[in-house]
């Protein structure tokens, strides 16, 4: 009897899949796409209707002929690949090259890889979705025009190996902007004025920030103000104006979705969104776990929708029940609303089951697997849970007239934050603030009056993090985008990474100032958003897919030409180091490639003497007394050794610095908690830390 065939794209998921199916369905894999634009060439006939040219891709004819064979042996073939554009695409691909009539029903999809959720599939075969395959083609066509026809212009007049596109233009330029910001950023200053009282025969000191005068509430600008203030308040009597008490509910962060997802991952286990999306991936595709073999563990993990379903939602409502308690369960599901463009075609990103706890599976996971597998269950679970509940008041004092006002929050159900609170791009520590209980009209003893001055902050740069939710918010990409886009424009050198912020680079600035000069449509936010608008409505078969290029190309063209014509040729010096080429006696210059910056020859291609570019601190080896250099491992992650290795083998994660623990004479380091440094001895047993001082 012949055996259905299901085609997937990957090993890992033809293994969860196989299990599931039983003895009369094969399950193969085609390792992703097996058709798609040649590399060699623009691959779009763009005087025959911008008809795209596709060939199989290098290395998959073997993968083809083994599909093919087994097509022809089986009753029916099934594709399975991933439920989303680029899924339908391969399967159109593949249906394509197996010479399947793509108006049959031959295409299931799955948000899940379950033994329910796949067998409920194989019940559901449907046409392949034309739509899905176009809005794809749009894409992926207009993208290789865009990046085919700029790239070459870019290498011509500024240097080999550049690249532009759609979306990764867009991306630097936002960074470039920030920085530029930044740069012409001038700091202003301003006061703030704390009062520290007590009640009267009582010791406990609670602080109250000065709000403004008679009523009105106005800015503290300069020292001058603040002096009038103090002086205006000298042995004034504070009275108790107005309290306020009251309760405040802080409801749960929806479920994931890939960018959420790609952003808290940032946050709290500092992974890029790369990495980020190929763990989540490896969950989606199955895990072999203990007793139970590979299983799917987390849902689709492309998704811009925090829709959970029905039966997901009841069995984390009865999990909360019996684990945390009915305080902690709500009495109906909490619903989330999903922002406006939202395709919400799959669910939230979600456990498939939430009886699998991280602590019961994290023998089969890798550290990584287990860090991320416990940060979606957890926020899936909190999401399902009751808010947490504030105790609030305000106390409004006057003195002659001048307002003072303490907050107070303290926090009196948990809620959902026993398990989970969600991360934030800026350091902060919520603290319970507690205000002694206190009557209008009561007196109060002022201990001090402590003013301070401050200077307004320039924006942050970006991180991984904040450059996913802008671009989200924006409307530029899409979720499977943000991932790429960011290793693209790192590796072609346009931006850096310091520590978690990205950094424009000279290169970056140049090839961003010549793209916002002569194709200003192409780096404009409005225009790609719009076009991803336009994209969904070909999935939505509103909209001919080669009419969007139609639309596109003549102006596009017309850009070209000018371009081509007016940009000057730039020259790029390499900046010279210190170091001596001992081939040639030259100085070395910084190069940058595939893995960083490097030292090079300038005589290059006579001379190609190559080494590290080691970055120096001016902080003495603890162990030997040489210089500190900045070194990195094989996966780029930054750590601090001795320029003497490997006769010392002095290293640390963190950055080491000059001044010694004064309780102990050890050495010390900078720790960065998402941009909160500070300092801490790195004696074990010795507890000394102290926050770093600012820079003005």
């Amino acid at each position: 009897m012949a055996q259905n065939l299901v085609i997937v794209e990957s090993p890992a998921k033809a293994m969860t899949i196989k299990k599931f199916l039983g003895r009369n369905y094969k399950v193969e894999a085609s390792m992703g796409h097996v058709r798609d634009l040649p590399k060699s060439q623009l691959g779009v006939d763009i005087d025959n209707d911008f008809e795209p040219k596709y060939i199989t891709i290098r290395g998959k004819g073997e993968i083809l002929k083994k599909l093919k064979k087994e097509a022809q042996s089986a009753s029916q073939v099934f594709l399975a690949t991933d439920p989303d554009r680029e899924g339908e695409a391969i399967s159109w691909h593949l249906a394509h090259a197996l010479k399947i009539d793509i108006n049959n029903p031959c295409r299931i999809e799955f948000n899940e890889i379950t033994k329910t959720a796949v067998k409920e599939a194989i019940k559901k075969p449907r046409p392949i979705n034309k739509n899905l395959v176009d809005a794809q083609q749009a894409r992926r066509v207009l993208d290789r025009i865009v990046g085919y026809q700029i790239s070459p212009l870019l290498w011509r007049k500024i240097r080999k190996g550049l690249s532009a596109g759609r979306v990764q233009s867009v991306a630097t330029r936002i960074i470039c902007d920030r920085e530029r910001e930044i740069q012409n950023f001038v700091p202003e200053e301003y006061w703030s004025l704390v009062g520290q009282f007590h009640k009267i025969n009582h010791t406990q000191i609670f602080e109250a920030n000065f709000y403004g005068y008679n009523g009105e509430k106005f800015e503290l600008k300069n020292k001058q103000q603040v002096d009038e203030i103090i002086n205006a308040l000298e042995g004034a009597d504070f009275i108790v104006h107005e309290v306020k008490k009251g309760t405040k509910r802080r409801n749960p962060s929806p479920p994931f979705t890939t960018s959420t997802l790609q952003q808290e991952a940032s946050r709290k286990l500092g992974f890029t969104a790369q990495k980020t999306m190929m763990l989540a991936q490896q969950l989606y595709e199955g895990i072999d776990i203990e007793n139970e073999g590979s299983v799917g563990l987390i849902t689709y993990i492309r998704t811009d929708s925090t829709r959970v379903s029905a039966s997901a939602q009841n069995e984390a409502l009865d999990y909360i029940l019996s684990k945390y308690g009915k305080e902690y369960r709500p009495d109906k599901p909490n619903q989330f609303r999903s922002k406006r463009g939202t395709q919400d075609a799959h669910e939230a990103i979600r456990p498939t089951s939430v009886l699998r706890d991280p602590e019961l599976i994290k023998g089969s996971l890798k550290r990584d697997q287990y860090r991320l597998y416990k940060l979606i269950y957890q926020r899936f679970l909190a999401s399902q849970m009751t808010p947490a509940i504030f105790e609030t008041m305000i106390i409004t004092i006057k003195g002659k007239g001048y307002i003072f006002r303490a907050t107070g929050s303290r926090k009196i159900f948990q809620g959902y934050s026993i398990l989970y609170e969600e991360g934030s791009d800026e350091a902060k520590e919520e603290k319970d603030i507690d205000l002694p209980e206190v009557a209008v009209g009561e007196k109060l003893e002022l201990k001090e009056l402590v003013p301070n001055q401050h200077f307004t902050q320039p924006p942050p740069r970006y991180t991984e993090a904040s450059l996913v939710r802008t671009l989200e918010e924006m409307g530029i990409g899409r979720p499977s985008t943000y991932a790429p886009t960011i290793h693209t424009i790192t590796s072609r050198g346009y931006v850096e990474r310091d520590k978690r912020t990205l950094i424009p680079t000279e290169l970056g600035f140049i090839v961003n100032d010549l793209m916002t000069e002569y194709f200003s449509d192409i780096v404009d936010y409005q225009f790609t958003a719009e076009m991803e608008e336009v994209l969904d409505k070909v999935e939505e078969g509103e909209k001919y897919w080669k009419d969007i290029l139609r639309d596109f190309y003549p102006n596009f063209k017309k850009l070209l030409d000018y371009a081509d014509g007016e940009i000057p040729q730039i020259d790029i010096k390499d900046e010279e180091s210190d170091v001596v080429c001992e081939n040639c006696g030259v100085n070395m210059v910084i190069k940058t490639g595939r893995y960083g910056k490097f030292l090079a020859c300038p005589n290059f291609p006579e001379c190609r003497n190559t080494k590290p570019l080691i970055e120096e601190l001016d902080v003495p080896c603890p162990k030997c007394g040489s210089n500190i250099v900045v070194r990195k491992t094989k996966r780029g992650r930054k750590f601090y050794g001795c320029s003497q290795y490997p006769k010392c083998d002095f290293v640390s994660w963190d950055p080491p610095i000059k001044e010694p623990c004064p309780e102990c004479g050890s050495y010390m380091v900078e720790k960065n908690n998402r941009g909160k440094i500070t300092i801490v001895c790195s004696n074990n047993e010795c507890k000394y830390k102290k926050e770093k001082e600012k820079d003005r």
